[in-house]
C-alpha cells in the first residue's frame, strides 16, 4: 500500500460538481492499494497516518501528530499510485489490486482509521472521477509505502 500524505489547511472533494467531503487543517491522504496488499499493509500505514509527527509545535518544530492536534483527515482512493513508468511512455497499472479488493482495503483503512483516535474522517469516492481541491501547508508532502520501498 502507498500513501501520499499531504499537510493541509483545508481540502476537499467533489463528484459532479457537488462537495462530497471536506475537512479542515489536517491530513489529504491519496491511498494506492497494491496486488498483494493485506491487512496488515493497512494497519501499518494507519498507523503512520496519525502518529506521523509533521505538524508544528510551540517552537515551530515538526512535532506534533494529527492526533496531538486533533487533526481532521481526507482520504482518497488512488490506483495511479501504483503506476510504473520505468519501461516506455503509458504507465501500466498491473501492480494495483483490482478494484473489489482494492475497495475491500481502502474501506477497511478508513475503519481503523476511525478507530484510532482521528475524530473526523473523510473519503473521496471510490473509483469515481473526482477534483481534489487543497491548500498544501508548508509544503509538506510525506511519502510512505508499506513495502518501504522508500
Amino acid at each position: 500500500m502507498r500513501a501520499v500524505i499531504q499537510r493541509v489547511k483545508r481540502a476537499q472533494v467533489s463528484v459532479d460538481g457537488e462537495v462530497v467531503s471536506k475537512i479542515g487543517k489536517g491530513l489529504l491522504v491519496l491511498i494506492g492499494v497494491g496486488n498483494k496488499d493485506t491487512h496488515a499493509a493497512a494497519d501499518y500505514i494507519a498507523e503512520k497516518i496519525i502518529n506521523l509527527r509533521i505538524f508544528e509545535d510551540a517552537h515551530e518544530k515538526m512535532n506534533l501528530s494529527l492526533k496531538d492536534i486533533s487533526g481532521e483527515l481526507l482520504v482518497v482512493s488512488q490506483f495511479t499510485l501504483y503506476g510504473d513508468c520505468r519501461k516506455g511512455k503509458r504507465p501500466s497499472f498491473t501492480d494495483s489490486a483490482r478494484p473489489d479488493i482494492a475497495k475491500s482495503i481502502f474501506d477497511y483503512l478508513l475503519d481503523k482509521l476511525s478507530h484510532l483516535g482521528v475524530t473526523n474522517v473523510q473519503s473521496g469516492v471510490f473509483a469515481a472521477h473526482m477534483d481534489v481541491e487543497l491548500i498544501n501547508d508548508g509544503p509538506v508532502t510525506i511519502l510512505i509505502d508499506s513495502d518501504k520501498a522508500f
